[in-house]
Parts: C-alpha cells; structure tokens; sequence
C-alpha cells in the first residue's frame, strides 16, 4: 500500500476531466505517471486499443459522470457491483475503476520489462485497461468520508500496537528502508488528489496511506525474523493485521470515489 493504485489515478485525475477542471493531455500525462504507455481496449466505438485521452473522451461521450474505485481482495469484493465476469477479472488484478452512466467497468493489466529486481525507469511499464460490462448498482462495502475517517483513526491504534508488539524500532534493513521511504514520500508532500476533491478526501487518503504503510512495514518486520518466528506468531499477526488493512482499503475506496459522491449529492 505504499503506492498508489493505477485505478487511483485513474479514477482521480479522470474525474477532474470530467469536471472540467484539467485538459485531456493532462489528466492522460497524470493517470500514466511513471509507466510508458496506457491502452484502453475492447471500448464501445473503438475497433482497436486507443490510448487514454481519446478513451476518456469516448466515455464521456458513453454517458459518463464519474469514475469509481474497486480495490477487492479475495472474501471482500469492495468497490464491486458485478457481474460475476468482471468481478472475477477485478479480483485477479485487485483493482478496478466503474464509469458510473455507461455500465462499463475498467481493469487493468500490467505488462513489464527490464532486468530483474529493476525499477523506476530501468523498468518499462505498459498498462492495458480491459473494459467490460458492469452492473449499474451500488457498489459493495464503501463507506462514506466520515465513516472512513473514523474507522481508520481506530486502524491507526492497532496498527502502532502491533508494530509495538513486533518491536519494529529495532527491526531490520527491509522495513527500516520501508519507513524511510514512506517519509520521504510524505515530506515530498505529493498531490495524492486531483483538483475537485473535497479537503477531507486528501486527509482520509494520506492516512489511508500512513496506515497502509504501517502494514506493510509490520508484514516485512516480522519476515526479518525468519526462522525465530513460529507459524502461530505469523498466523495471529495476519489476524491482528488484517481489519487493519481491510479498514485502509475501505477508505482508500471512498477517497477516490468521493468526488463522484459529491457530485450525485449536489445534482440530488
């Protein structure tokens, strides 16, 4: 979770189009980031794979009035509205964004190349988004903004207790680079949001993201261990840590999908 989900960007910065707020070179140059290149393919009017500009103006045309996250995970298909084929496909992926107005549904698959072990530019990202049919319903277990916030102050608790409990201060190289990275990312202070989103959006979402970067750090401590760790220690830490992260995931959903949130309370 130490890095933001392509649907993330995908949904934010698709929406800020959608709003008017940015220019489709723009929002296409944001949602790809560091990859080379995203293609949206199998799209209604479009008889090969198009690139994201002219596939966000395609679906604006479909109807589209707002894009929306799905982070599932096996057991917790959240942000999902079916069918079954595509929660099926978002559920291999782990993420998924839905053009809410057009019953299509958007999940990406990730091409890469470059030595092992590579990354940032060494490596050559390519991302094919796969549109496919989705129910128009209400999307599985996302809370609202408020809902989030609250539940994710009590994540953070238990998070820092089990970190605690871990003995992270004293933890390895792996998570001590992980913890390092998580704080130059903060003190970089990145646009983790689009134009268009309310305030508390950004706040749920940055301590969706600390929250989740405790996760991981607490998962890479305890693999450091190795061998002093027996498999009932490892069991009770995925118990301990699994709500945590379930509660980062829902919160991370109702970050990105707020704007539309927003939008459809106002137009109500």
């Amino acid at each position: 979770m130490l890095d933001e989900p392509r649907s993330g960007r995908l949904a934010s910065w698709g929406n800020a189009l959608l709003a008017g707020l940015v220019s489709p070179d723009e929002a296409a140059h944001r949602i790809a980031d560091d990859d080379a290149v995203h293609r949206v393919t199998d799209l209604p009017g479009e008889e090969a794979p198009v690139g994201l500009t002219l596939a966000l103006g395609r679906l604006r045309r479909l109807g589209a009035v707002g894009l929306r996250v799905a982070l599932p995970v096996p057991g917790h298909p959240l942000g999902l509205s079916g069918p079954p084929e595509f929660n099926a496909r978002a559920l291999e992926a782990g993420e998924a964004v839905l053009a809410t107005g057009t019953g299509l549904g958007l999940v990406p698959e990730i091409h890469e190349a470059g030595p092992e072990g590579g990354s940032g530019p060494d490596v050559h990202v390519e991302v094919v988004w796969h549109c496919l049919p989705v129910r128009e319903a209400p999307p599985a277990d996302v809370p609202s903004l408020g809902e989030a916030e609250r539940e994710l102050a009590e994540a953070l608790r238990n998070a820092t207790e089990v970190l605690s409990k871990l003995d992270v201060a004293g933890a390895g190289p792996v998570a001590q680079a992980a913890l390092e990275t998580y704080r130059a990312r903060t003190e970089a202070k990145r646009h983790v949001l689009a134009p268009g989103y309310p305030p508390r959006a950004v706040r749920v979402l940055e301590l969706a993201q600390r929250v989740g970067a405790l996760i991981d750090i607490a998962h890479q401590a305890g693999s450091e261990h190795g061998g002093a760790v027996s498999s009932s220690e490892i069991v009770a830490r995925g118990e301990a840590l699994r709500p945590v992260e379930r509660t980062a995931r829902r919160a991370l959903v109702a970050a990105y999908n707020s704007a539309v949130e927003e939008r459809e309370r106002h137009r109500d």
